[in-house]
Order: structure tokens, then sequence, then C-alpha cells
């Protein structure tokens, strides 16, 4: 087959007919017509040359062109696509390397098997702007919803037609209940666009949180127009779900406008989402606020938040224990998800047993150490003093206001609590040397007797041990491992140093040892300080 004036004007009505169908540039197709045309010619003059094919977007004529490329003479390797200076000379007026040599050649005659070649290249290259195409269109849309229609299953696995192609509804990603049939419509976050090897991948969701923000969106005006905010969802599909909302216009109720006239809002996304029982939260800065919010419909006596462990304590009258905790834990572990937290839930007689041990604890060891007698041991308790540190070290007058003190009594008290701690001291520094601690960590500022006994055991006994340490090593913390937090005992743990003393007194000691410069220190410091005050 020869291209012909006859069929020049056919190459661009076939270009232009693929392309409204797979709805592409037609310049694609005319490009993807110009390399199987190409590629023809290669297989009639020869597969080294280097030729190409224009055709003429107008008339559709098509000029086949050879070209040759001007290199140094050691760089010549392909005789037929390129050549020297020198032999350049004989087609170029002064030629340099880079130059080319564009020569037309005659068209060629295309047998059953270039047509057949051509053929498949021109289909290769639309399916490719056809799955570029579709990638375009759909990357920008990740993270909205979409109307699609089922299609078929596999292996729990929901093919969708979403108009330009198909999507998928992972198994894990359906609502637990919920069964489809060919031709059912359905609607569906799009939670993933990738660009693979196969097209397009689109992945969809009506599991995700997002999915639920997302129809609220839909369903309530005030959200859409950024008067109210979603700030967490947590959801457990298909059961019951938590979603935290404000309002940035005081005179609008932001639980209100999200269930509205009647719960005829919130309704709609029940409906949409298999009866899911949804609680509305009103969202509050304050995190133990919050959280009082998030266990709803469960009373709440008293919250303590542990914020360097992001952990939070939750005391409840004991009969609603069952309701704050939930069905299987649901109610808990919602919450926890929507704040962020890990929640650990007592009751005022579980809490109340804890105090009084605390109680019994702490005077035990006034009685054993102070060598007090009970009821002396429990007024140092009720006022407020937990360990020896607060008694020897505390300014006397707050040892006058406990009934029955004197000045005497106080300054024998505090006698009493320097003399132990000074013999507990003197039989940890003794240990810690026993196990061969250096002079250098024991005259280091800032560690205890006790702290130098603790890093000992763990095989820290020079500075140049302490300043290798990381925080963490010191004063402990969390890690995620698989979605699960996990707590990392510290060495001076036990003895309240929080993650910045322990940062504090590593730098000290790299400072000390000359690994760090102080004056580079401050300036990043400086630069911090700097930033969190622009932030």
């Amino acid at each position: 087959m020869a291209i012909t004036s006859a069929n020049q004007l056919e190459l661009l009505q076939t270009a232009e007919a693929v392309a409204r169908e797979k709805m592409i540039d037609p310049g694609l197709v005319v490009e993807a017509m110009e390399e199987s045309l190409a590629r023809a010619a290669k297989s009639r003059y020869g597969a080294e040359m280097d030729i190409r094919v224009s055709i003429d977007r107008k008339t559709g004529k098509a000029t086949f062109t050879r070209v040759r490329t001007v290199v140094e003479d050691e760089e010549l390797e392909n005789y037929q696509a390129e050549f020297t200076v020198e032999q350049a000379k004989q087609y170029l007026e002064n030629p340099a390397v880079g130059d080319l040599l564009i020569e037309e050649i005659p068209p060629v005659e295309m047998g059953r098997i270039a047509a057949q070649s051509a053929k498949q290249v021109i289909l290769q290259k639309v399916r490719e702007a056809e799955r570029d195409r579709q990638y375009e269109e759909f990357k920008d849309r990740a993270g909205t919803i979409i109307n699609a229609l089922v299609k078929r299953e596999e292996y729990g696995n929901v093919i969708v037609d979403i108009g330009a192609g198909e999507a998928v509804l992972r198994r894990n990603e359906k609502i637990g209940r919920e069964s489809y049939r060919n031709g059912d419509r359905i609607r569906c976050y799009i939670k993933d666009v990738r660009r693979e090897q196969r097209g397009p991948q689109i992945f969809l969701s009506r599991t995700a949180p997002e999915f639920m923000a997302e129809l609220f969106k839909m369903e309530v005006p005030e959200i859409y127009d950024g008067i109210i905010d979603i700030k967490a969802v947590a959801r457990d599909p298909g059961s019951r779900a938590k979603i935290a909302v404000i309002s940035h216009d005081n005179s609008i109720d932001p639980v209100g406008a999200c269930v509205g006239m009647r719960g005829s809002r919130v309704q709609a996304v029940v409906n949409e989402l298999q009866g899911e029982k949804i609680d509305i939260i009103p969202w509050n800065e304050d995190q133990p606020t919050f959280l009082v919010n998030a266990l709803q419909p469960a009373e709440v006596s008293k919250v303590v938040l542990d914020e360097e462990a992001e952990r939070i304590e939750v005391v409840v009258p004991d009969d609603q224990l069952s309701l704050a905790i939930g069905r299987r834990g649901q109610n808990v572990r919602l919450a926890s998800q929507l704040t962020g937290l890990d929640i650990d839930i007592m009751t005022e007689s579980d809490e109340s047993e804890r105090r009084q041990a605390e109680f019994a604890e702490r005077t035990k060891l006034f009685m054993d150490t102070l060598d007090l007698d009970e009821f002396f041991a429990q007024l140092l308790v009720s006022e407020g003093f937990s360990n020896l540190e607060e008694v020897a070290y505390v300014e006397i007058d707050e040892l006058l206001v406990i009934d029955g003190v004197d000045e005497d009594t106080a300054n024998e008290l505090q006698a009493r609590a320097r003399d132990h701690l000074e013999a507990m001291n003197k039989k940890a520094l003794d240990a810690a040397r026993e196990l061969g601690v250096e002079d250098s960590l024991v005259d280091f500022e800032g560690l205890t007797p006790q702290m130098i006994e603790a890093l000992a055991k763990d095989d820290i006994k020079t500075l140049e041990d302490f300043a290798t340490c990381a925080d963490w090593e010191l004063a402990g913390g969390w890690t995620t491992v698989e979605g699960e937090r996990v707590k990392d005992d510290g060495i001076l743990e036990p003895f309240d140093v929080s993650l910045e003393e322990a940062q504090n007194l590593v730098m000290t000691a790299r400072v000390m040892l000359g690994w760090v410069d102080p004056e580079e220190l401050t300036a990043n410091e400086e630069d911090t300080v700097e930033e969190e005050a622009e932030a």
C-alpha cells in the first residue's frame, strides 16, 4: 500500500475519527501514524537509518526524509545515520559537529506485514494517550466523591464503571454488610489514583473517614461554604462513627447545622452509609474538654492529661463505665481515634482505691525514713508532700502550716530527711563506683547519684558514653509499630527526667567534650525561637 494523493486526506480523517472516539488530541494520533510509517520505511531501507516521516496537518501528505548527523571522528558508530566532518563536506558547506543533513527519500510501498506493524504502533500510541488522558483527568479528583456503575465482582473486589474507564472498590474498602449487583449505582470516595504499567489504577473507598466528611460537605451548605469545619472523623464502618465540627460564626451551632431540620441532613448521610450511627461532636482546642465531648453519651468525672506521652486518663462514675467503653470497646476506640490520644478509663471507685494505695505508700515512706508515727506521716501526705526531697528542701514556712509543727519540729524533720538522702546518695555512688563509673560522669552537673547508678547498670560509665545517648534513651518515649503505640522505657525515666531535660543534659555533655560548638548551638536555638515566633 502506497501513501498516494487518493488516500492522503483519508489519513487525517482516520486520525480525527480515532481521536473523537477515544477523546484524545488528534495530533497524538497523527504522531503515531508518523512513527508507524517511519518504522515501515526502516524495514525497507535499513533499520540503522534515521528515517523520519512528517504528515502535513492540512493536506495529509506524508514526507519521508533520511537524517544524518555530523559527529566527531572517534564517535562515529552508525555509518547509516552519522558521518564525520570530512565526509559531510561533500554535502554541506562548512559543516560542524551536530549539523544535520536532511534528504527526502521516495515513499515506501507498505506490504501486509508492514501495514500490520504500523497498525500495532498506532493502536499502542492511542492506548498510551488514552491512559495519559484518563490519569490526567482523575489525578486531581482524588479526595472527591464519584458516582459509579457496578460492572462485576472479582475475588471480593468490585469493578465499577466511572464513565472514562474502570475503577476498583477493594474488598476491605466496602462497608461490611453491603452487597452489589451488576448495574447498581453507588457513590464512592476516590482514595488514590496511580500511574501504573497497565494504565492508571483508580482505587475507591466507602470506609474511609474522608468519605463521610465529603458526604457531610454535600449535605451541609455551611461546611461547603467554609463556615463550619470538620476537624476530625473516626469510623467503625457500617456500625458507628464520630465527627468533630467547629463553627467560625458564633451565631451558627455546628452540631445543629450538621443534624439539620428534624435530622434531615445527618439522616441523608446515615442512609448512604447503610444505617451507620453518627455522633456529631463539638470540637474544642482544649484536649480534655474535647475528650469529654468525644466520649458522649457517657458522663466524665475527671480527666488527667499526659501531653508528653499523648495519653489521657478518664475517670467516670461506676454506672457509666460500660457506656464509656461501649460495645466491644467501640466508644472509647472511636474517641481515641478522634482525639489522637491513648485513653485509659477507670471508675471513681478504682481511682479512689488507687489514691488510697498511694496515700498508704507515701505514709509508710515517711514512717520508715523519718522515724515518724502513722498520724504524723499521714499529716505530711495530706499536706501534699510526696517524697523526701520535698520535705528536706522545702521552705520551712510550708512545714510550719501543719498543725502541731513548730520551728524546732520542722528543723528536725528537714535534718532527718537530709541525713537519709545523704546516706542514700553515698550508697548509690559507692555502688556506681563499684560498677566502674569514672569521675567524669560523677562530676557532671545535673545527674544525681541514683541517676549515675542507673546509668552504670546500663553500662554508661563515662561522660563520652553519656554524650552518645539519644534523649529518648534517657527519658523514654513512644514508638508507633504497625499502627500500635509502643512504650520505650528510658534509663532516667524513673527519676521524672523529661525529654527536653534529657536533650539539654546530652548537649551539655557534648559541648564539654568539644563535640559541639556552643556558638553554633546558640545560633540554632535563636533560629528555632524565631521560627516558633513566626509560626
